[in-house]
């Protein structure tokens, strides 16, 4: 529809003079308006934009490209935005080869996603040891190049003999991927790609010649778009014979007798030589679900026997296997979360023992297996630290590489045979790397991440402060600045939230943040109620009727920088993303005062409507349904397009796009820009920045990334003052 913003030329618009947005264009294209009101439990709701939610039609259509355009035009006059644009991509590059999604497998088999410095795109590259040399296996540059459309790997697996790959891949944003297979010797592709294999859910069977999949159906023509994730399928397919001869395994639709819910989107776990096979259920959105466990030997008869393990009301979060016992993260009972364990030979969940209790402090958010040992991966504050697990020691555990700063997370180890963990290392100041630990928590880098500081960086500090929210509640903050900074109250400052889904902010090292560190600049990461900073009870405090504790508390961090003079509310910035939309859309709409500019990014703007899109319905679980009182309630409250007031003096707000976005449709962005422009009073500007070859952020090229956060940099300071316009 639009060419990709990161490869733009200039478009061809009229001349315009330098000063205030108005100078751009007599004003921006103005929304065609189609009104509905609906009536949900006696309440009359106002939708002046429900028209805009058919994006495909020419109108609408229309109107985006012009908003676009709009957009493009006030950005292309911010006079440091070619500037900020170099340095973003130069601090990119300096920062060496990026790494990440690291797994071991036997036979000293490693396999990770690589993007060289200066490379467009991550590739899927392999070696035997750390010595071996490296090989691709899969580079979305060569299919980019082919057909002009970014390309982008979403998952990958590689068969337990390490003869075969499993991977997906997907076009423009959309992160609709197709499954392909790889024989891994010769680099030939086995079959043709299957498609609408969208998850990450795919696993080999013990013997590596069968592999499990979840494909959502291929629904008819004019099917409502909730249809999308519901009644989806795990099939099981031999390697090298067509897709139409997989075999149903598991899902609502193929045995009718588990009573599975149509939104159960299912996997299959297989362990190499493992006995068992366990089926999975999630909404794809929250993780507890159903547990069902079944012989693999069963994959010779006509009907599965699955046996029910646990339910949603179990709280499990997480599921491992290692050879009959089956591991299980829980917070029935531990809020913070501990890991239990049960034989699959008679698998009743209340006969599981625990073998990680609850952390005395901190949250236990992740655990792992090797051929030895349990760990855990407990996160404290913004730092996570990989604790070891066995007998004799402390009811917390063992840190394993106690020596080293920041976070530690451990490496994937699908197989459990190792015997040497590895893990990956971050923290606010310093770039990542991935490190052996030896006996007694000594530390090797294993060089599988040369990064390196980009020169000339400056020295950062940070300080990590717990801020009161409205109600007294305590709120993690950390704020990042170039080191003596002074805090008059002049500083440009940018306050990042989420609050949903109990995600959490960790420390991270982002060399492309120095372009806004080196001009004076501050950033807040707010874990805000919603987030999962003190374990289930902090995520359920920001969680559908409790939802406006999120951005309640990011207004009281607002404050609080403003309070210590870091900023003042002529320098103040917020931005949020995807559900992240509700912490700064509620914020702006609810507190307009304290900020100049806001960032509205791919951001979840109609709650009210969201759960009529593909996958609104599956975040039901977390924000709540129109169909229940209490919960439209609280939807409509953290509807930021329904709270958007007439003659309000809102700061200006850029709201950021990509076309193809699967997670948070486009017409969020849309109708909350088309309100907003019509509402404000401030004289501030209103615009989106749409990527035409983009979508929810996975996927982007490194220069589509790069472009985006340039962008979103020159705006703010433009609108703190810190830079002009040209004529």
């Amino acid at each position: 529809m639009f060419r990709s913003i990161a490869h733009r030329g200039r478009l061809a618009l009229a001349v315009f003079a330098c000063g205030a947005v108005s100078a751009f264009a007599a004003a921006p294209p103005p929304a065609p308006s189609e009104p509905v009101t609906d009536t949900f439990h006696g309440v009359r709701v106002a939708d002046p934009y429900r028209n805009l939610e058919n994006v495909k039609s020419p109108q609408t259509q229309a109107w985006f490209k012009a908003q676009a355009e709009y957009g493009e035009a006030i950005l292309s006059h911010i006079d440091i935005r070619d500037e900020m644009a170099r340095r973003v991509a130069e601090l990119g590059r300096s920062s060496g080869d990026l790494v990440r999604e690291v797994v071991r497998l036997p036979g000293e088999r490693i396999y990770y996603l690589k993007r060289p410095a200066g490379g467009s795109q991550f590739k899927l590259v392999m070696r035997v040891g750390l010595k071996g040399a490296e090989r691709v296996l899969v580079d979305p540059e060569q299919l980019a190049k082919a057909t002009g459309v970014p390309h982008a790997i979403n998952y990958f697996m590689p068969s337990w003999d390490g003869r075969t790959l499993a991977y997906g891949i997907s076009a423009g944003g959309s992160e609709d991927a197709s499954l392909h297979l790889m024989d891994i010797a010769s680099g030939k592709p086995i079959g043709t790609p299957i498609p609408r294999v969208r998850e990450s859910y795919v696993s080999w069977s013990p013997d590596s010649r069968h592999l499990a999949y979840n494909q959502v159906r291929d629904l008819p023509a004019g099917a409502p778009d909730t249809e999308t994730f519901l009644d989806t399928t795990v099939f099981l397919l031999k390697v090298g014979q067509p897709a139409s001869r997989a075999r149903p395994l598991f899902g609502p639709l193929v045995d009718t007798s588990l009573k599975l819910d149509r939104i159960d989107v299912g996997s299959i776990y297989f362990t190499p030589r493992g006995r068992y096979m366990v089926a999975r259920t999630t909404d794809t959105t929250v993780p507890e679900g159903k547990l069902f466990v079944a012989p693999v030997a069963a994959l010779a008869s006509r009907r599965i026997p699955w046996r029910q393990i646990s339910s949603a009301a179990d709280k499990i979060t997480d599921v491992q296997m290692r050879g009959d016992r089956l591991y299980l993260r829980t917070y029935t009972g531990a809020p913070r979360g501990r890991v239990i364990a049960l034989s699959l030979k008679d698998p009743v969940l209340a006969r599981a023992r625990e073998v990680a209790a609850e952390p005395t402090q901190g949250v236990l958010r992740e655990f792992g297996l090797d051929r030895d040992a349990l760990y855990t991966e407990v996160q404290l504050g913004f730092n996570t630290r990989v604790m070891r697990h066995a007998k004799g020691t402390p009811r917390d555990g063992q840190d394993i590489a106690p020596g080293q700063a920041g976070s530690t997370f451990l490496i994937g180890d699908p197989a459990h045979a190792q015997r040497q963990p590895w893990v990956g290392t971050s923290s606010w100041t310093d770039l990542p790397r991935v490190l052996a630990v030896e006996a007694g928590g000594t530390t090797r880098d294993t060089g599988l991440r040369n990064s390196q500081r980009p020169a000339g960086a400056p020295e950062l500090e940070v300080a990590e402060v717990m801020v009161p929210s409205h109600d007294g509640v305590r709120v993690p903050l950390a704020v990042i600045q170039r080191k003596g900074l002074a805090r008059d109250g002049s500083n440009p400052t940018l306050l990042i939230g989420y609050g949903a889904y109990g995600f959490t902010f960790e420390a991270y090292y982002d060399p492309r943040a120095l372009a806004w560190l080196e001009r004076g600049g501050v950033i807040a990461f707010a874990n805000v109620r919603g987030s999962g900073a003190f374990g289930d009870e902090w995520h359920r405090a920001g969680f559908k009727t409790t939802k406006p504790n999120t951005w309640k508390d990011g207004i009281a961090c607002a404050r609080w920088l403003i309070e210590q003079r870091y900023a003042s509310p002529a320098t103040m910035g917020i931005w949020g993303t995807s559900a992240g939309g509700i912490f700064v859309g509620r914020a702006v709409t609810a507190a307009p005062e304290l900020f100049a500019a806001a960032v509205f990014d791919v951001g979840m703007l109609d709650a009210v409507r969201s759960e009529e899109s593909a996958n609104g319905i599956t975040n039901i679980s977390e924000f709540g349904t129109v169909k229940d009182p209490a919960e439209f309630a609280a939807l409509l409250e953290m509807s930021t397009y329904h709270q958007i007031k007439d003659g309000s003096a809102y700061p200006a707000v850029m709201l950021v796009h990509g076309m193809n976005d699967p997670r948070v449709d486009v017409w969020n962005s849309g109708k909350a820009a088309a309100r907003l422009q019509v509402a404000s009073s401030s004289g501030k500007p209103v615009f989106m920045r749409l990527d035409g070859q983009a979508g929810h952020g996975v996927g982007s090229t490194a220069q589509q990334a790069a472009s985006q956060r340039a962008d979103i940099y020159s705006f703010l300071l433009w609108q703190f003052g810190k830079a002009g316009l040209k004529p």
